[in-house]
């Protein structure tokens, strides 16, 4: 029957472990796929990561993300297959090889052979493949690496060949020459997409070069380019043609050149430096020839080469406004030279360079030389000849290559292409059909993208690749495009098991027309994007296997990558899928930021600017790890600096709060059985059962979860999901459980302890099904404890929580009117403690009153039936509603935030500034009651502005000296920071009581430990001796421990310890036993003199301030009393005030308290309305301690506390009341009784 109680000290990391251990013991992600066999299909692609790299933080982020969203489908009742793939080809396999190998170009792998290059790369594909699943695993991740795909996969490769022939069947591939970026690291070229992926700020040369006109030698244009390597490629020179140029004369050389008007100022730096001889536009320019830079390609002048040329894309906004052309290197250089005749396709290409980017003949100079190197001899040769105008340098945006990181260069290179620019509507259509989160990436940044969507370069003059599946004639008459392994075998004669080019590349295809050369395959293979985004087919080997399976389930119905795959995956999805099926290739898609270091750049592991992601885990656990990233902007498609600080708040603010709650649910069904004698269970038919206000509203607001949880998840809003648990966390922890401590602990009798452990219960298994999907380590370590009070949760379908379905919010016991009532309730105290933080008064130090403002009569009605939290919670002796705030003379005026508002407004901020501060009192309010502000058409939020509180009117100055003020939204809270005397007194009472628990706890002292602690105070003649003695009983109930004067030489002491109280020093120490005189908090033997009932509440607690659920009430002495009279005084006994208590003489509510003549002497019982009864009777004798008094031959008594544990403080003042002067032990008069003395004397007989 013994209930196991966890560790006060968890490890979270080690816990972790340990459920590791037993997901694999269980087989538990194999399993849960068999239990959810049958279930509707829920349909996934996961993204394949390139194996040759170890998983970071953005792999993480991602995973964690499509593992939240996959286990949360499992749990609404779908079946979820998560197969893990790999991208195994391209250019990240083949450049680490090229660096392995030392190869530099295209000639160094004929050399070695491709069937010994591909060997070299099929050596490295799954280099980490083993790090990658332990990472995965220990982050938690359920996916299926043993049933993987692999895109060198034979099957794999096939399903790409079979997507490539349907694309080109109709009619959308062809093969053009084309300007394209090209890679010099990896000798191939790169798609736009793939450009788009890596631009950095780099240093270029910046030339002006001239070029004398052939009419006249003395007259130069002068060209800008940062390219200096194109130049021994120029074949012509570009200008506007409406925009003015002019010959201007260079007054320190005397050299006359033709820009732009408008590029004066660049070229000369002050206006004297030149002189303007004619104007003209730039059609006028048209035509005229000039002297070629170099003499390379000098044969082409007499085919149009090497003269000027118009068009609309030069720009007045950089250099001379004369633009060299250079038609094999650039995009518009090509298209203008071709539009005017300078190249015809077909003709001579001018592009001497290799595959490495190094120069070929005829250009001799600079033979051999990489083009970024030969850079700096082309200035200096053009400086030789006397062409160089100026040198310079430029910093601008250039792209890079996303592999070698080698600058990219544009050239010109015969390419097979996919028509997507034509299918730019029904891409626009198809992406309009799918739903985005954030919405606004598919509409802005990915929309955009499709609008200027080009034709996608899918070839690459690269080895290790799924080779283009084309076999042309020599003549290039005959074109075979094939689609499977199959057809290959029926037109060749060869059935091949692996598709690489080693293998295919021998393959020959008898051409159709007698005595012809067979057709053989041409060179290039796949971009390895045109593979990923294959993969919804290749990975199901779709249409050669499983057709009914992926046609039923496409498309999928969820993906998820990193920002950066709007130009990459998400794009080359959308494309295939749409040239095949006209359908978009997802329904749903989340979009992740990235993830940099903590100073904002790129995580780098050569600057190693951020902790490894193993360590973290180890640190902190993966829990921690990846609620941190997912309760961050990163999942709005922003950045996040990550932040290892974050994920330690992660385990502080949350996990710990949240252990603490299990484990003290723990701990009390364990004492709750031990002292009842009964096993604790719970079952979900008594969910909800209890009416406590308190456990209404944590239930309540569990199922608001449940039922908000399922709204956000069906619409993939993670970032709203996880806010909302953190804070369900924090009302359970730092509200619920913190105010019902009492009841827990079964201080308000066992019915009410077990509604409360319930509800408690209720709650924690409730959120650890909910909360399995988000952090399933936690989440599983208690539900292997829970489970066990659970009879309904046995049997293998049970044995992880990531078995079971999600539960559905049940709406009868959402209480929309409770949950709003203690949302105003925290509110005030929030406030209330905002206000004590402000004045430096701790919550020990109880105050008079607090003061609550709000226009709405149904907030103040909320607000008084929830009175006695809010009076415990802020320790206040009163609560004061009001909707007046004018008869508090507050009134409000605003403030402008100068950080937030300044920055935002900036030359505005002034004005905006002045009119805040003429804002009204009306104004403000209702701009903290929601209404909308806006001032000098500047709409402000409550950021924006700081509300100051001031009182007005005859008692301003006694108001401002009596209350702090604070609101929130429209709900204004006063507190009388003003405490008397006593007040202060109990303070430091309290004070006591935190320095005796403190010590006790240092200790190691259990609760039944019989101790007594003995105290000096320093200085001797310190007032904290008599506030002592004065709350003695106060001190001794609240800390269950005696606590005497330290006299002479005490003896016996095991440990002592000092500790400050505000200005003064108390030693405590303790010695084993109690005192002769010490009651234990048990009640006197005897009955008091006068009529009394012993009273005691069953299935709720008192009010807060309140130490028991037992109490007594002095009666009449005529035993005379009314029922209503009878239920105001157990309120007001209680706190209860307000509500309705039914009466009972049998705790089994079998008879009620009617006839009142049954009433003295007797034990009644307090229930709520709808309470069930217990079967447990009260003890004989008064609850309470007492004393009873003999004035003259009347008796009469006196209460030393009520209910049991709450002192009576004043008792002068009770025995004023009573007429009483001085207290005698004795008739005769002979031994006086101090006041002080009278705890002491508890049951016993004085005399007046």
């Amino acid at each position: 029957m013994s209930t196991e109680v966890p560790d006060l000290n968890i490890n979270f990391p080690a816990e972790e472990e340990k459920i590791a251990q037993l997901w694999k013991d269980l087989d538990a992600f194999a399993t849960s796929l068999k239990q959810s066999k049958g279930r509707p299909k829920y349909s996934f692609y996961d993204g394949p990561p390139f194996a040759t790299g170890l998983p970071h933080y953005g792999h993480i982020l991602a995973g964690t993300i499509k593992d939240i969203v996959t286990r949360y489908a499992h749990g609404r009742g779908f079946h979820v297959e998560r197969r893990f793939g790999w991208d195994t080809h391209g250019l990240p396999v083949e450049y680490e090889i090229d660096k392995k190998l030392g190869i530099k170009g295209p000639e160094d792998v004929a050399k070695m052979g491709i069937a010994a290059y591909n060997a070299e790369c099929r050596k490295i594909v799954s280099r980490y493949a083993s790090e990658w699943e332990t990472v995965v695993g220990r982050v938690g991740r359920w996916i299926d690496f043993k049933n993987d795909y692999k895109s060198m996969y034979p099957w794999f490769m096939e399903s790409v060949w079979w997507v490539f022939k349907q694309i080109y069947d109709k009619g959308l591939i062809y093969q053009g020459f084309r300007v394209m970026p090209y890679s010099t690291g990896c000798s191939t070229p790169l798609s736009n997409f793939e450009v788009a992926q890596n631009y950095k700020d780099v240093v270029d040369p910046a030339v002006m070069v001239s070029f004398p006109l052939d009419e006249d030698m003395n007259v130069s244009l002068v060209a800008w380019t940062t390219t200096p390597w194109t130049l021994p490629s120029n074949l012509a020179l570009c200008v506007h043609p409406d925009l003015v140029y002019v010959r201007v004369k260079c007054n320190v050389t005397e050299k006359v050149f033709i820009i732009m008007e408008s590029r004066l100022t660049y070229m000369f730096k002050k206006e004297e430096d030149y002189e303007v001889l004619v104007k003209m536009q730039g059609k006028d320019l048209k035509g005229k020839g000039y002297k070629p830079l170099f003499p390379y390609f000098q044969h082409m002048k007499e085919s149009g080469a090497f003269r000027v040329l118009c068009d609309g894309y030069v720009t007045e906004d950089s250099g001379t406004g004369v633009v060299h052309q250079a038609p094999f290197f650039g995009e518009d250089d090509n298209r203008v030279c071709i539009a005017h005749g300078v190249i015809q396709p077909g003709g001579e290409v001018v592009c001497p360079l290799d595959g490495a980017g190094r120069f070929t003949e005829p250009v001799t100079h600079f033979l051999g030389e990489y083009v970024k190197d030969a850079d700096k001899n082309i200035v200096k040769h053009l400086k030789q000849e006397g062409r160089l105008v100026n040198a310079s340098t430029v910093k601008h945006s250039y792209p890079f290559c996303w592999r070698s990181e080698t600058p990219l260069i544009y050239r010109a290179i015969p390419c097979w292409f996919m028509r997507v620019a034509q299918m730019q509507e029904r891409l626009l259509e198809r992406n309009q059909d799918t739903y985005w989160v954030p919405e606004s990436v598919r509409e802005g940044r990915f929309a955009n993208w499709l609008e200027n969507a080009r034709d996608w370069n899918l070839s690459r003059n690269r080895y290790w690749g799924t080779p283009i599946p084309i076999w042309v004639s020599e003549d290039g008459e005959e074109t075979v495009c094939i689609g499977s392994i199959e057809e290959l075998h029926k037109l060749s004669g060869v059935k091949l098991t692996d598709l690489h080019r080693e293998y295919v590349d021998e393959v020959t295809i008898p051409s159709s027309r007698p005595g012809m050369p067979p057709l053989r395959r041409i060179s290039e293979v796949f971009d390895c994007w045109f593979e990923s985004g294959s993969m919804p087919y290749a990975q199901a080997h779709y249409p050669f296997e499983n057709k009914k399976e992926f046609e039923d389930s496409f498309p999928a119905d969820f993906i998820a990558e990193g920002i950066d795959q709007t130009r990459g995956w998400f794009y080359t999805l959308l494309v295939i899928s749409t040239a095949l099926f006209n359908k978009p290739p997802f329904k749903n898609l989340i979009v992740n930021g990235l993830v940099l270091a903590n100073d904002g750049q790129k995580m780098s592991k050569r600057l190693k600017n951020y902790p490894d992601p193993m360590e973290v885990i180890n640190k902190y656990g993966a829990d921690a790890l990846r609620l941190f990233l997912i309760n961050s902007p990163v999942v709005k498609a922003e950045n996040l600096r990550f932040r290892e600080e974050g994920v330690q708040a992660i385990l502080k603010d949350v996990f710990l709060p949240w252990y603490n709650a299990y484990r003290f649910l723990l701990q009390n069904i364990e004492r709750y059985e031990r002292e009842e004698g009964v096993e604790f269970f719970w079952s979900e038919k008594t969910y909800g059962d209890s009416s406590n206000v308190m456990d209404r509203w944590i239930i309540s607001f569990t199922q608001s979860l449940l039922d908000f949880v399922s709204t956000e998840m069906a619409a993939y809003r993670l970032y709203t999901v996880i806010p909302r648990l953190v804070k369900f966390i924090d009302n359970l922890t730092n509200w619920y459980v913190r105010m019902n401590r009492r009841r827990l602990k079964g201080e308000g009798g066992a019915a009410d302890c077990k509604a409360a452990l319930d509800s408690l219960f209720s709650v924690l298994i409730t959120m650890v099904r909910v909360m399995a999907s988000f952090t399933p380590f936690l989440t599983e370590m208690m539900y292997q404890q829970l489970k066990k009070k659970v009879p309904s949760f046995s049997g293998p379908d049970f044995k992880s929580v990531h078995y079971l379905l999600l539960p559905a919010a049940r709406k009868d016991l959402i209480h929309v009117d409770i949950e709003r009532a203690v949302a105003r309730m925290q509110t005030v105290v929030d406030l209330g403690r905002v206000l004590r933080d402000r004045k430096t008064m701790p919550i020990k130090y109880p105050l008079p009153e607090v003061v609550v403002i709000h226009k709405d009569e149904e907030c103040l009605s909320d607000l008084r039936s929830l009175e006695r939290y809010i009076l415990e919670e802020l320790n206040v002796r009163e609560l004061t509603l009001s909707g007046d705030k004018a008869s508090y003379g507050v009134t409000l005026r605003a403030e402008p935030d100068h950080k937030t508002l300044g920055l935002r407004l900036k030359g505005a901020f002034k004005a905006v500034m002045a009119e805040i501060k003429t804002l009204s009192d009306e104004t403000i309010s209702g701009f903290l009651a929601g209404a909308e502000l806006v001032v000098q058409g500047h709409k402000l939020v409550s950021e924006d502005l700081r509300i100051m509180y001031s009182f007005s009117g005859d008692q301003s100055a006694e108001l401002s000296t009596k209350f702090e003020a604070d609101s929130s939204g429209d709900i204004l809270v006063l507190l009388d920071t003003t405490p008397d005397a006593s007040m202060l007194e109990e303070g430091l009472a309290r004070e006591i009581v935190n320095r005796v628990q403190k010590f006790r706890k240092s200790a190691g002292l259990k609760v039944s430990d019989e101790v007594t602690m003995h105290y000096a105070v320093s200085p001797a003649g310190h007032s904290l001796n008599t506030i002592i003695t004065k709350y003695l009983n106060y001190i001794q109930t609240s800390s269950k421990t005696p606590l005497r004067p330290k006299k002479g030489n005490l003896t016996g002491i095991s440990k002592s310890e000092t500790f400050d109280v505000k200005d003064a020093k108390i030693e405590l120490s303790i010695t084993p036993g109690f005192p002769g005189d010490y009651s234990n908090g048990d009640s006197p033997s005897g009955s008091p003199a006068v009529p009394w009932v012993n009273v005691e509440l069953v299935g709720c607690t008192p009010a807060g301030y309140i130490a028991s659920s037992k109490g007594g009430i002095l009666l009449p002495s005529t035993g005379e009393i009314t029922l209503a009279q009878l239920q105001s005084n157990v309120q007001d006994l209680f706190g209860l005030y307000n509500v309705n208590l039914e009466l009972y003489y049998k705790p089994d509510k079998t008879v009620k308290v009617e006839n009142m003549k049954y009433l003295a002497s007797n034990t009644i019982y307090a229930f709520r309305p709808n309470t069930a009864g217990s079967s447990t009777g009260a003890g004989s004798g008064f609850n309470c301690k007492f004393i009873n008094i003999m004035k003259g031959e009347t008796p009469t008594s006196l209460l030393l506390e009520n209910p049991v544990g709450n002192p009576v403080y004043n008792l002068e003042e009770s025995l004023r009341s009573l007429n009483i002067g001085f207290l005698y032990k004795d008739s005769s008069k002979k031994t006086l009784v101090k006041v002080s003395e009278l705890t002491r004397l508890a049951g016993q007989t004085l005399f007046v």
